[in-house]
């Protein structure tokens, strides 16, 4: 599959601040890509890059296998083929829904019959027929965001960049429209970046997802492959609640409530942390048949629709008491002052030893 994006070595700053450093990224045609991260970790810049709206210090960036930027060369926004839909939807009040969409077509030399019939397919495609008439104030936020895409693909660009599209939307309403909209651009086959800070719409949305902090990438990849198989514990914690426990390592293992976990070739007298995701932690009553001796005990539980967040005590091996969360299916049974058995799923467990720099793996 040919590439339709690539960042090589991508470095910016604005004035004395370093924004990116050494950006690696590359978008195949057809693919969904999102940049996924904290508030002010870069993400917006790379998006502006790849727009054209900043130069980069530093590296190369390739549209289609063209150069469109370097530290010397700058193909203007206008001319790279790239839509782009924003938060806040950027639709012209004074203009129906129509006029907003045929703007999208105004630079290109198109006929008056085509820019017609471009209007009818996008509006086809995001189901607004008969909204052309239609101003923005009297749409809802979710027909504002369609339409704002569809002025995106009317122009048919090679790649559209969004910046946290649905952010502006409530929580029902956000996963109908980007389910809606992942189905459209995967019927068109149009590539995307994405820019969210929320890990569940990245891996509902993506088929790679590039989680990036304090201007640099900390792993990229398929979203099963950065939930499942997370290079660091700032990536593990990214992708859902976790229990965190801290220790040092000693003869190679980290001791913990849960026993002594191996960390090898690490150094000894490092700090290293037990990462368990809230559905990593396994409880089972005191009277159940196969229960060990209860090691914890209930403290509070809420339910939260699919699944009930227990909240938990657990003495530490150094006499310290810990604070847990289990996050299980359903409505759960237990009540304030139970004592368990805890338990861990390994494969939501994962132990890292502490970061000493943003570039580092830890």
């Amino acid at each position: 599959m040919p590439t339709m994006l690539e960042f090589k070595g991508v470095s910016h700053r604005y004035g004395n601040t370093p924004s990116v450093h050494q950006i690696d990224l590359a978008i195949d045609d057809g693919q969904v890509v999102s940049l996924l991260g904290p508030s002010g970790c870069g993400k917006s810049t790379i998006l502006r890059l790849a727009a054209g709206l900043e130069q980069p210090l530093e590296g190369e960036i390739y549209l289609n296998g063209e150069l469109i930027a370097s530290p010397t060369h700058m193909v203007a926004p206008e001319k790279r083929g790239i839509g782009l839909v924003f938060q806040d939807y950027a639709l012209f009040p004074h203009m129906t829904v129509k006029e907003n969409i045929l703007y999208g077509l105004n630079t290109q030399k198109i006929s008056a019959a085509e820019k017609d019939k471009r209007v009818h397919e996008v509006l086809d495609h995001i189901d607004l027929l008969g909204f052309e008439d239609t101003m923005p104030h009297q749409m809802s936020g979710g027909q504002q965001q369609r339409v704002a895409l569809a002025r995106a693909l009317a122009p048919k660009p090679n790649l559209i960049l969004q910046d946290e599209p649905y952010a502006g939307l409530d929580s029902r309403l956000r996963e109908r429209i980007r389910d809606d909209m992942l189905h459209i651009l995967k019927e068109l086959g149009t590539a995307v970046l994405m820019v969210t800070h929320d890990s569940e719409e990245a891996m509902f949305m993506s088929d790679n997802i590039t989680v990036v902090r304090e201007g640099m990438v900390e792993q990229s990849g398929r979203p099963i492959d950065l939930y499942c198989r997370p290079s660091n514990a700032f990536v593990a914690e990214f992708f859902g609640e976790v229990n965190r426990i801290d220790g040092k390592i000693s003869n190679g293992k980290l001791m913990t409530p849960f026993g002594a976990f191996a960390v090898p070739g690490r150094a000894d007298g490092r700090d290293a942390s037990l990462i368990i995701r809230y559905e990593g932690l396994v409880i089972e009553g005191s009277g159940t048949p196969d229960a060990d001796v209860p090691n914890a005990e209930v403290m509070e539980t809420r339910l939260l629709g699919r699944y009930s967040l227990v909240h938990l005590s657990m003495a530490h091996h150094n006499g310290e008491e810990l604070h847990l969360h289990a996050r299980v299916p359903g409505l759960n049974m237990f009540s304030p002052g139970d004592a368990v058995c805890l338990g861990l799923d390994e494969s939501q467990v994962f132990i890292f030893q502490r970061r000493l720099t943003p570039s580092q793996n830890i």
